[in-house]
């Protein structure tokens, strides 16, 4: 059902509706969740879902049609043209034309997409920026201090997620959290034309060089990583059968470990910086979207390893590695998502927590509710304080589901 005096009602408030009789505004938008101050939305735009919330100076469809269900807007956002639902997008982000952007993405400030460009289950932190026609699903991706100097995916970039297995137990983690909300590391590049296999993780400073398809952890600072196309060749293969399943499983846990501490971080620091320009609306919007990517990552998990464990069952010659992941712990699957659920708003050291709040909101009263320039302001030692505290949850989750399965008792 379309509420036929919405976008009179947007139009009295003082939002710019180019050409009134293409626009789409679902019944279950509330219109006093889309400002009136300098809100542009041009012709063919689609406006669905009663969370959808659009801040001021915010414009849509300023190169093709914009379709937006239940996503979150904060100020001076620009969607070019494409679809959008269950998004997130902080102040100044940018998308080009052709985007397809879906539940559980997460676009901090000032990051930005060029045009037909597919993002599922995406972190982008701020000043991420990725070049045009990339896949860029289930990853997310630090680095960088502003808009000069930014992580960076060059055009034509896949982050691969789906296996020939059929699983999507691939989420791949570009940077960190505990460092990558300080906003003072390295970028990284991820050059076009290339790919990166998921799930990998890479540090920061790493350089992968155009044309390069990237299959391996690199967790060294500084490294480039180059090479030409795959070797050819012709083996034998039957689907079902995983390699190097322990680092698939290690990589898997550590990322939901990091979104973990990034639920913290939503939780205890953006909550300091509660304004009008960034509601309590949408921090809302943060933490449901980060809450849909926990629950994506484990869902993904426990299917990987329900095959793991069918493989073992049905493949009795196999006597190495897959022999040792039930060995000493039966049906241990049930106990591993318990534990991943139970810790999902794991808080950490609250001693470190607390100081580390406490910089932050004297910062705050000093200096406003600016979080770029806050975060970016914090000394050296601030930030460190800030990095252990999230550290600290992320090695608590990871070394306790490590603990949980048989072949993982100690951390990669």
């Amino acid at each position: 059902m379309v509420r036929t005096n919405n976008i009179k009602n947007l139009i009295d408030k003082g939002v710019q509706i180019v050409a009134p009789e293409s626009v789409e505004i679902g019944g279950d938008v509330d219109p006093d969740c889309i400002s009136g101050d300098n809100v542009v939305i041009h012709a063919g735009c689609r406006i669905f879902g009663k969370s959808t919330l659009i801040l001021t100076g915010t414009c849509l469809g300023a190169e093709a049609p914009v379709t937006v269900v239940d996503c979150q807007m904060g100020p001076n956002v620009n969607l070019n043209g494409g679809f959008f639902q269950d998004a997130v997008m902080l102040a100044g982000v940018s998308t080009g034309s052709g985007a397809h952007v879906r539940r559980g993405t997460i676009l901090e400030e000032e990051s930005s997409i060029a045009h037909t460009v597919g993002l599922k289950q995406t972190v982008l932190f701020p000043f991420v920026t990725l070049g045009s026609l990339i896949n860029f699903c289930d990853c997310l991706m630090a680095g960088g201090t502003d808009r000069q100097n930014h992580s960076e995916v060059g055009s034509s970039y896949i982050h691969f997620n789906f296996t020939p297995n059929q699983d999507k137990a691939t989420a791949s983690l570009i940077g960190d959290v505990p460092r990558g909300v300080m906003l003072k590391q390295a970028p990284i590049f991820l050059g076009g034309q290339g790919g990166l296999v998921g799930p990998c993780r890479l540090e920061y400073g790493t350089v992968i060089a155009a044309g390069t398809i990237n299959r391996k952890d690199e967790l060294r600072p500084g490294r480039l990583i180059f090479g030409g196309g795959g070797r050819s060749g012709n083996v034998p293969f039957a689907a079902g059968h995983y390699h190097g399943f322990k680092r698939i499983l290690a990589n898997n846990i550590i990322y939901l470990a990091n979104l973990t501490a990034l639920g913290q971080w939503y939780d205890q620091v953006r909550n300091l910086f509660v304004s009008n320009e960034f509601p309590q609306t949408l921090l809302l919007g943060l933490q449901d979207k980060l809450q849909m990517a926990v629950d994506e990552r484990i869902v993904r998990l426990s299917e990987l390893v329900d095959k793991l464990l069918e493989q073992e069952t049905e493949d009795e010659e196999n006597s190495s590695e897959s022999n040792s992941l039930q060995k000493g712990h039966e049906n241990w699957l049930p106990e591993l998502e318990s534990f991943l659920r139970e810790n999902r708003n794991r808080a950490g050291d609250h001693a470190l927590r607390d100081r580390f709040l406490e910089i932050i909101s004297n910062e705050v009263d000093q200096n406003g509710k600016q979080y770029l320039q806050v975060i970016k302001g914090l000394s050296p030692e601030s930030s460190e304080a800030g990095t252990r505290w999230l550290q600290g949850i992320v090695d608590g989750v990871t070394n306790g589901a490590f603990q949980i399965i048989p072949s993982l008792n100690a951390k990669p």
